[in-house]
């Protein structure tokens, strides 16, 4: 039967999916590979593409599987002044946090440190291995009756990676949603000096000594007897989103928003505990989380003439704004679910399984032609969130299907973060995180369908309402100026260097985003397609295809890729400008 429309493929490629994930799934690849043995390394995240689309070149990784085996890694490199850098297991960071600076430094893979050593029922404080996943914390907690009570949604995070990178659940209630505020005590290996041996060992400890330090730092962690959640889909039109946004998080504790702009539709997920004697035992398995068929990705990113089917390349390729607004409209139903917190907080079912010659994939594994993407993602805080989404809004009102894209990429996820006192580097008022992912073109120099808007919107966060990047992700243009944004941004330079006097841990990025060398921009031509600079000239967006640098329709000072058709008058050799 051949499938002609957007629906059809989508039915179809979720009915292959649910099949498919019943019997077997493709864990992602490695993220370092190495042409002579553990030397002459390439070093990539698992989307296969950091932001300006360079390769990260390393001489040399190590796998310790020991603190013993970690000393004396750190020590040798240390006693040669070599640059270091730490991998995890799935490297999901889309930033190049993971570079050492140049082609001869070292990178240390936790991999093999992924063992929970303690759990303590009645204190309810459990220490584990940095590269412990998240699914093994959530699993080893349970076993014990105990939960972590707010987390990322995606199981393929390390400890060591979450706390590198700030990540967090949703939540204004307690501590707060940062994984980072239920860190009790912290044990470091950092260089040293000549007399330490190179590497010395530190013991953060919350209260004690070097509480201060933890701040900068931030593994045992503070868990909660296991409890249940409630789970209810709310949803509604967007008219009154930015009043709700305000106090939707202080009403309900694990609550978020999906906002789908283009069809001014909103799903609020209203999500309590409630007592372990209501029944329900819900599992929360995202849907773009799950292991899905290669061929399904394929179809989905790809042009399939003998499916005669529009998808995301051939929408883009032709302009097909129309077939994306139609398939978004598939992605916001959603089921009220009762269950225990292990099996509703996070999800992450392609990590799964024995390996199966690829059949299915994460959908966004660069080994098959899946989906490739863009992540714009920032912290606004609360008294501000109000006029950045009637701003966005504005924008919709003027070209209403410019963000039908994000639909198809579940919408804006908004989550609710916590001021923090712990955290120098945290969110400093409570804020609402934004997560904006869009299509991204093999092409780096192709613009995609309403280029101009999402910059627009990205500018805008960042420049005008003060966003503060999320660590993890993002493309460079959100990372400019960052760490001048920060308050006690220079307590955390002067715990960096107390535990790194040296730099050796430090890279041409990290040094970047501190402010200690150089801006984070790259300018050339084409440049602000892919949001490694912000464009000041028609070269660095593609005047070839129409796409100029010009102001934003809402925010002004926006500097944006815009497409503007040139119309010759009738009579004269002139032309005229028209954008779109």
């Amino acid at each position: 039967m051949l499938l002609s429309t957007p629906v059809s493929t989508l039915k179809w490629a979720f009915l292959m999916t649910m099949i498919t994930t019943m019997v077997t799934s493709n864990p992602p690849e490695e993220p370092i590979k190495c042409s002579t043995n553990l030397t002459n390394c390439n070093v990539t995240n698992s989307y296969g593409a950091f932001p300006d689309r360079t390769t990260c070149r390393a001489a040399e990784v190590t796998y310790p599987s020991s603190e013993q085996d970690l000393i004396a890694a750190v020590a040798t490199a240390t006693q040669a002044h070599r640059k270091m850098r730490v991998a995890t297991r799935y490297s999901h960071s889309i930033p190049k946090l993971v570079c050492p600076a140049g082609d001869d430094g070292l990178v240390i893979s936790t991999e093999k440190l992924n063992r929970v050593i303690e759990i303590d029922k009645d204190s309810g404080l459990m220490t584990l291995e940095s590269g412990v996943t998240l699914r093994q914390l959530i699993d080893e907690a349970s076993k014990n009756g105990l939960a972590l009570p707010y987390t990322p949604y995606w199981w393929g995070l390390t400890i060591g990676g979450l706390l590198g990178t700030g990540a967090h659940g949703s939540t204004l209630w307690g501590n707060g949603s940062a994984v980072y505020e239920y860190v009790v005590q912290m044990r470091m290996v950092a260089p040293g000096r000549a007399e330490d041996g190179y590497a010395k060992v530190w013991t953060l400890e919350e209260n004690g000594e070097s509480d201060g330090d933890m701040k900068a730092a931030r593994v045992t962690l503070r868990l909660q007897p296991l409890f249940k959640r409630s789970i209810t889909f709310l949803t509604k039109n967007d008219t009154d989103l930015s009043d709700q946004v305000t106090t939707f998080g202080r009403q309900h504790e694990f609550a978020d928003i999906t906002w789908y702009p283009s069809q001014k539709r909103v799903v609020y997920r209203i999500d309590d505990r409630v007592s372990s004697n209501v029944s329900g035992n819900g599992l929360w398995d995202h849907p773009g989380f799950r292991a899905t068929p290669s061929l399904v990705l394929l179809i989905l990113r790809s042009s399939a003439r003998f499916l005669c089917l529009n998808v995301e390349e051939d929408q883009e390729a032709k302009g097909d704004v129309a077939g994306k607004c139609s398939a978004g409209k598939l992605t916001t139903d959603g089921y009220p679910v009762v269950g225990y917190q292990n099996r509703l907080q996070a999800s992450g079912g392609c990590l799964k399984g024995p390996k199966d010659a690829g059949i299915t994939a994460c959908p966004w594994d660069p080994r098959v032609k899946g989906l490739f993407f863009h992540q714009t993602t920032f912290s606004i805080v609360l008294s501000k969130a109000k006029d950045f989404i009637q701003d966005i809004q504005k924008l919709v009102n003027i070209t209403p299907q410019s963000l039908c894209g994000l639909d198809l990429y579940n919408g804006i996820l908004m989550r609710y973060v916590t001021g923090s006192s712990k955290a120098y580097l945290g969110k400093q008022e409570d804020s609402l995180d934004f997560d904006i992912t869009y299509y991204r073109s093999k092409d780096p120099k192709s613009p995609r369908l309403f280029e101009d808007v999402l910059e627009e919107i990205e500018q805008m966060a960042v420049f005008k309402y003060g966003g503060l990047p999320h660590w993890g992700k993002n493309r460079n243009v959100a990372f400019e100026g960052a760490i001048k944004k920060y308050r006690k941004a220079r307590k955390f330079m002067k715990v960096r260097e107390k535990f790194d006097p040296l730099g050796l841990f430090s890279s041409e990025w990290t040094d970047q985003v501190l402010g200690l060398k150089g801006g984070l921009s790259i300018v050339k031509e084409g440049c602000a397609l892919e949001g490694l600079c912000v464009c000041s000239e028609d070269i660095h967006c593609a005047p070839e295809k129409g796409y100029l640098c010009r102001s934003g329709k809402v925010f002004e000072d926006a500097r944006v890729c815009t497409l503007v058709h040139q119309v010759k008058e009738a009579d004269t050799s002139s032309s005229i400008n028209i954008e779109i």
